[in-house]
Parts: structure tokens; C-alpha cells; sequence
């Protein structure tokens, strides 16, 4: 992705962003994601919050929205599964509705937006990647191959590992990034808590996770 946001779009008020929420109030569940992705050829997770609570195997909390996580180059693919729905591009407050390539190009978020209500149901991650490697965008030298950081959920939903989702968690640490970090460490392996705490230490150098780790 380009560092520099295209022209254009809609930027959005204070008020609007505060009030995102309620455009996000009929966004999708993990199964409902599940049933329309299942059977597409590429590699997808879901991530952040849900991502956690698919690894606990039950919810902890409220989630305002749901995102998943793909390929860059498999967008259009995805893409073809919702032609009843547009994709807006969506990066520091601002909005780029049924998003051109050259804002695709510049941004990671897409958000899937149903056009009779205005309302945004899914939130797509297109993640930088080497063929069947996943690139970390906070660190670029983090390279991993998507089969050791997808696991499945019980049902087969796929998700991105805890350690994974957690690192990008850190950069914020807003209180329900805090409350998912209390929450999931406990049930993470040994192993896993092991690689968190390289890469915390290597993305965001001092964290105050890195204490509980």
C-alpha cells in the first residue's frame, strides 16, 4: 500500500465518526462471513476482536463490527461475492465511496456497504503479501506462510492466531485492546506468548505488555 492518500473522498466530521457506529450496528457474525466466503479459492481470516473470541471458542464481548483478513491480489475475487453490495475504501477519517484502484492501491481497509441502507456489514483487510506469504504491515521483514498463521475454530472458520492479532492490538492499547490482551494471554501457549513478546519487543520496542509476557 502507498504511504500518501489519494484525493478525494469524504471526509468525515467528528459527529460522523462518533456515529459510525450505528452503520455498523447490522454488520455480519463470523458464521454469516463464513457462509459467504465458503468454498472461495484464497486464503481469508477473520481478525481482531472476533478473531480472539473464535480462539476462546465463545464470545466475550461486544464487537461493533467484524473484519477479516486477505490477500491484496485475491480482492477481486472477493469481490465478485457481493455484487449486490459496494466496497468503500476507508484510512484516516475519511471515506472513498465504491473505491477506485488507485484508492485501493493507497489504503488497506475496504468496507462492504449495503446500498439500500447505507449501512456497512463487513470490514476486508487487504494485507500485503509474497505469493502464499503473509506480510506484516506494521514490519515488513515479519514474513510468515498463511498456513502457520490461520487456525480454524471448531466449526472451520478461520482465524488469525492470537498472538498475531494481539501485536496489532498493541499499537493502540485502547481499553478493550487491554481487556482482550487480560482476557486472552491466560489461554495462549506458552509458545505463543513466547512469540509475542519477540514481536512486540521488535514492533513497539518498551510495550507495557511485555511485562506480562
Amino acid at each position: 500500500m502507498s504511504e500518501q492518500l489519494p484525493g478525494g473522498g469524504i471526509e468525515l466530521s467528528p459527529e460522523e465518526i462518533d456515529d459510525l457506529h450505528v452503520r455498523w450496528s447490522s454488520s455480519w457474525t463470523p458464521n454469516e462471513v463464513a457462509q459467504q466466503l465458503a468454498g472461495i479459492r484464497t486464503p481469508w481470516y477473520v481478525a481482531a476482536g472476533w478473531a480472539l473470541d473464535l480462539f476462546l471458542g465463545r464470545q466475550t464481548r461486544i464487537h461493533g463490527d467484524i473484519e477479516i483478513g486477505i490477500p491484496d491480489a485475491s480482492f477481486p475475487r472477493v469481490r465478485q461475492r457481493f455484487p449486490a453490495y459496494v466496497f468503500d475504501a476507508a484510512g484516516s477519517g475519511r471515506i472513498w465511496e465504491d473505491a477506485t484502484p488507485e484508492v485501493l492501491a493507497a489504503v488497506h481497509q475496504t468496507w462492504l456497504r449495503d446500498p439500500a441502507t447505507g449501512n456497512y456489514l463487513l470490514d476486508v483487510f487487504r494485507e500485503p503479501h509474497d505469493g502464499d506469504t503473509w506480510i506484516c504491515r506494521r514490519d515488513e521483514e515479519i514474513r510468515l506462510p498463511y498456513g502457520d498463521i490461520i487456525h480454524h475454530a471448531e466449526d472451520g472458520i478461520p482465524y488469525l492466531v492470537p498472538e498475531l492479532v494481539l501485536l496489532f492490538k498493541a499499537k493502540h492499547a485502547r481499553r478493550k485492546d487491554q481487556r482482550d490482551f487480560d482476557t486472552t494471554v491466560p489461554h495462549m501457549t506458552r509458545v505463543q506468548r513466547e512469540t509475542l513478546a519477540e514481536l512486540l519487543a521488535r514492533v513497539h520496542p518498551g510495550h507495557s505488555w511485555l511485562v506480562d509476557l
